[in-house]
């Protein structure tokens, strides 16, 4: 692994500090993050206040102003969301809104076994079954459905698309879109929405209707608290992997701290069975790697409608039992997605190795599990990977990239040999031939390696600032509390703590991983852990490079300072 590390310039640096009362690795951290002077108060203290006006989104204001008319002709609304966790939490929201104002909308979302992904014609026609509403809305998909919004249309149902995935064939003619992406050639400005992912803009336009009804005096909308949902959006926003800039920053971060106290029965049921602790700070791992896993779970083995009802669901013993539910599921996926990943590491290293974008597919993978694997194969090896699974005739499954790579970019290049594809710059669903694998598998490796070169095999690890032990305290991790919370486009800053010495052995536990201690030169300890490097121990008495991440670590009611180890070197070995 390369160790990298770009100096900034002292002055910059030190000007920046006067803002952060006077923490120049603070300062060095919003610098390197892009954060500019004008944007710094706002970056370390995000307020509610901050977010822009719902009516800067194109097709906003008419979207609220149909629910609107919908809410007053007490209209029947079906709500059709996508399976992943951005589409259950905007159903979710959206529905939780609507029951304020007295309608009783009926939710849909798509079985990936026998739907498949998003607005698909069989879905379409199970959220019919009981009658045609007056209006459908499609969350976090549809924005390339232009058949079955059209089908729809037909029959006399007004059709509204909220969703943040890219239009490939030009604008939806048919129907309401909202979807910042819908006109590519606009100019991006920090009013556009563009980051938003579909649970955002489901806020952003409950934010509009509310502003509505507001100005007509109406009861419930003068009552409803619309900041009491965050708690929605930031399990969307954050499991989505969007930028944690702007207004997803400000969403995110009052998001967690409703989050952390929510009164709904079902997600805490779901922090109970996913060991999330009450009463200690949420953050976004918590999201990442308990409650959306969970919540996908159903979605990729059953029927994601199950999470959906779990978030609304006022009844204890059905959340407690649907949140038991959830969790099985997740120990099957773990399971299965065990099984595939040693199969796909196999794949790469007998027949894949050297190829700048990997495609790994095989008949016995299940495809609702294959966008988990990708992920851990794609971080491994530090390469593009898509993975795909066994779906009749079709191959179907997920991508997902690296840094500096966008997906989408690189799928257009290659789409021809695909029947369905769309996603995010990081993360894709494709749906293609089972005869055209092997030449999508070609095109593919090369058109990552025309997007980014040679140089991506290595993987790197970019120090963000140097420390000596002696500043590791609790000042420190006062100021990056203002970072929070962490995660795509925002970064955890990564440390590296020069010249240490290990004085006593490493602790290892359960075989994987370690603890070690190291003392600064006031004789004070600090303690860290490093997770999966049993077979790597560091050596004793000799100076080492640490890159470390930093942060509290809970246990028995106390809080200890801790630093997480990523990687070790001889002190001093040349950086890039």
């Amino acid at each position: 692994m390369r160790w990298t590390y770009q100096p900034l310039p002292a002055d910059e640096v030190g000007v920046r500090s006067l803002q952060t009362g006077g923490n120049r690795v603070l300062a060095e951290l919003l610098l390197r993050n892009g954060v500019t002077d004008a944007a710094t108060a706002g970056f370390l203290k995000p307020i509610l206040a901050g977010l822009k006006d719902p009516f800067l989104l194109p097709n906003l204001e008419a979207a609220a102003t149909r629910i609107r008319q919908a809410i007053a002709r007490r209209e029947d609304i079906v709500v059709l969301g996508d399976y992943d966790v951005d589409g259950v939490s905007s159903t979710a929201l959206l529905v939780s809104v609507l029951r304020r104002f007295g309608l009783e909308p009926r939710f849909v979302v798509p079985r990936r076994s026998e739907d498949g992904y998003g607005l698909s014609r069989s879905a379409i026609d199970r959220a019919l079954e009981q009658g045609h509403p007056g209006l459908f809305i499609a969350l976090d998909c549809g924005t390339n459905s232009v058949t079955e919004v059209n089908y729809l249309i037909r029959q006399g149902v007004d059709v509204m698309v909220i969703d943040h995935h890219r239009a490939k064939e030009g604008v939806l003619e048919g129907g309401l879109l909202l979807n910042p992406h819908a006109n590519p050639d606009a100019v991006v400005t920090d009013t556009d929405g563009r980051n938003l992912c579909t649970v955002g803009l489901v806020f952003k336009l409950a934010h509009g209707l509310l502003k509505q009804l507001r100005s007509e005096e109406h009861p419930v909308a003068l009552s409803l608290r619309l900041s009491s949902h965050l708690d929605l959006v930031a399990l969307g926003t954050i499991a989505d992997l969007v930028p944690l800039q702007g207004e997803n920053r400000i969403l995110a971060r009052h998001g967690l701290q409703i989050l952390q106290e929510t009164q709904r029965p079902g997600l805490r049921a779901l922090m109970d069975v996913a060991g999330v602790r009450r009463g200690q700070p949420i953050m976004p791992v918590d999201i990442s790697f308990r409650l959306g896993p969970r919540i996908n779970a159903s979605g990729r083995l059953a029927d994601a409608a199950l999470s959906v009802e779990l978030l609304l669901s006022d009844d204890a013993q059905f959340c407690a039992e649907t949140a038991r539910q959830l969790d099985q599921f997740n120990r099957e996926r773990q399971e299965i997605e065990r099984q595939i990943t040693e199969e796909a590491e196999r794949q790469i290293e007998t027949r894949f190795s050297g190829s700048h974008g990997i495609v790994l597919f095989s008949d016995n993978w299940h495809p609702g599990v294959v966008g988990i694997v990708a992920g851990r194969v794609s971080r491994k090896y530090n390469r593009p990977c898509v993975v795909l699974g066994n779906e009749g005739e079709f191959a179907k499954g997920s991508g997902r990239s690296v840094d500096g790579i966008n997906l989408v970019e690189v799928l257009a290049s290659c789409s021809g040999h695909l029947t369905s594809w769309g996603g995010h710059p990081m993360a894709v669903g494709i749906a293609l031939m089972k005869t055209q694998v092997e030449e999508f598998r070609t095109h593919f490796a090369e058109a990552v390696r025309q997007h980014a070169g040679d140089d991506i095999t290595e993987p790197k690890l970019t120090i963000s600032s140097w420390l000596t032990p002696e500043q590791i305290r609790e000042q420190l991790m006062d100021g990056l509390e203002a970072l929070h919370p962490f995660g795509q486009g925002n970064p955890e800053p990564l440390f590296g703590v020069g010249g240490v010495m290990l004085r006593q052995a490493p602790e290892v536990f359960k075989a994987l991983h370690f603890r070690f201690t190291l003392e600064d030169v006031t004789g004070r300890r600090l303690h860290g852990v490093a997770w999966k490097m049993a077979d790597r121990l560091p050596p004793l008495d000799v100076p080492l490079d640490l890159a470390v991440r930093l942060g509290w670590n809970h246990y028995n009611g106390r809080k200890l300072l801790q630093m997480e180890l990523i990687d070790w070197r001889p002190a001093g070995a040349t950086a890039a």
